[in-house]
């Protein structure tokens, strides 16, 4: 490993190298399975009743279509979302819609609500977080990973 610039060259604890290196994977598949359960735990109450966004969705005024049709698919997005993030499943697709939920509420609160970036910010940490899956997609520990494909 005389190559300069690879990672455990410039480590100030070079010994840490194979510890970093080993656990990469593990954390990549943590991050995905807590923001999937995150997920499916918000959504869990949309999904039970999901038209409850409705007034929300009107007072955002997203159009085209009745805010019916975008409360439900607001409550199956971050619940059926979070189930296929969690799993690895259509990992990008999901994470692309999750994130796109996301930096919708990044808006509600930071405009909308006029709450600034206090308001937002973890709205826009979650949307990064779902960003991050849409162009790295599931790893080895997905189900996407068993069946060889990934979208």
């Amino acid at each position: 490993m005389n190559d300069p610039i690879h990672p455990s060259n410039r480590l100030i604890i070079p010994f840490l190298g194979p510890i970093y290196g080993s656990l990469g994977e593990f954390a990549e598949t943590l991050l995905r399975v807590v923001a999937g359960v995150a997920l499916i735990t918000h959504g869990f109450p949309k999904i039970m009743n999901p038209l409850g966004a409705m007034g929300m969705v009107e007072n955002l005024g997203f159009f085209p279509g009745p805010a019916e049709v975008w409360s439900i698919l607001l409550s199956l997005t971050e619940f059926f979302g979070g189930i296929l993030i969690t799993i690895g499943l259509l990992t990008r697709p999901a994470a692309f819609g999750a994130m796109i939920v996301l930096l919708v509420t990044v808006y509600f609160h930071w405009i909308f609500s006029s709450q600034g970036y206090a308001g937002a910010e973890k709205s826009i940490l979650w949307a990064a977080i779902m960003f991050y899956f849409v162009i790295r997609g599931a790893n080895a520990h997905s189900v996407d990973a068993r069946l060889g494909k990934t979208f």
